[in-house]
């Protein structure tokens, strides 16, 4: 299989944390690779408009990920859009301030970052609460005109625009349903690229369900590699390196969660010498209970 059109690293830090990951060395790499950077926009610094200049400067494309304060939400959810639209204008501001050139802005549909949180430490009474706000389906129809609305908007102003979406989104859509936008927060909305994140390291299911909804995606995020919020087990290389190949097979845009992961485990480098041309490893879940995940996935969407 030949090289994805494009191969986009996630990065998800504090303006501080930028100048150890974005070394001379790094820059280079990406250049080289002729990789883009999807960066999340933690805060809006003076620091982080200059590493978006040197890698511009690199020909590096760098992608604005919208990120939000821990008590706004994190993550664009049905019950935030005025503070990702809010987000969205300081964003267009202080880039045209700052004179950069942002490829294009991100935006990342997920449970409320309080919600995931709080799954962790009670994890039947959150799913409980995520199940009770199904009823909720005009305030789902409300945030999706308005997150749509905003997109047109920034499409109209020559912005391209991106989603992050759980896996779960394919099923909805296959089936003609809302049943997971409902349940999990996600918005099918219509942008110009549609990232599904299929992290073996956070799945059920694990590589089974990457290489299960692989064939339905045009852009697909592999991972995790460590960096960000995420507290969950890592990919190592080969891990990582199988994941790649069966997104490869199957999607022409490739994204990898996270950069600062792959520098701090130093398998950056290893990206230069990567054979895209190798077969992907057959598709396989390697457990029952991986294969359970997929066929209730998919059941819930096509019956509710």
């Amino acid at each position: 299989m030949p090289r994805p059109s494009s191969l986009v690293f996630f990065n998800e830090q504090d303006s501080p944390e930028l100048a150890a990951t974005f070394s001379p060395e790094v820059v280079t790499q990406l250049s080289t690779l002729q990789a883009g950077v999807a960066m999340g926009m933690r805060d809006l610094s003076d620091a982080r408009a200059a590493t978006i200049r040197t890698l511009e400067a690199a020909g590096v494309p760098v992608t604005a990920w919208v990120l939000l304060p821990r008590d706004e939400g994190y993550f664009a959810t049905h019950d935030n859009p005025h503070h990702i639209e809010a987000a969205c204008a300081r964003l267009r501001e202080w880039s045209a301030d700052h004179r950069l050139s942002l490829s294009s802005i991100g935006l990342d549909f997920e449970p409320d970052l309080r919600d995931l949180d709080e799954l962790m430490v009670k994890p039947l009474r959150t799913v409980g609460r995520w199940m009770f706000r199904r009823g909720r389906l005009p305030v789902l129809e409300a945030a999706a005109r308005r997150y749509q609305t905003l997109i047109d908007t920034l499409r109209a102003a020559r912005w391209k625009v991106e989603t992050y979406q759980f896996p779960f989104v394919v099923d909805d859509r296959r089936f003609a349903s809302r049943f997971w936008q409902r349940t999990l927060g996600a918005l099918a909305v219509d942008a110009d690229l549609e990232v599904v994140m299929l992290y073996s390291s956070l799945l059920p299911a694990g590589h089974g369900m990457l290489s299960h909804y692989a064939p339905h995606c045009r852009a697909i995020a592999v991972g995790s590699t460590g960096g960000g919020i995420d507290p969950l087990p890592k990919l190592s290389w080969p891990e990582l390196e199988r994941d790649l190949l069966t997104a490869a097979a199957h999607a022409s845009h490739v994204f990898v969660f996270s950069l600062e992961g792959c520098v701090a485990q130093q398998v950056l480098g290893r990206f230069a010498s990567f054979d895209w041309n190798r077969p992907a490893p057959p598709s396989f879940t390697q457990r029952i209970g991986g294969r359970s995940v997929i066929t209730l996935a998919g059941a819930l969407a096509r019956w509710f």
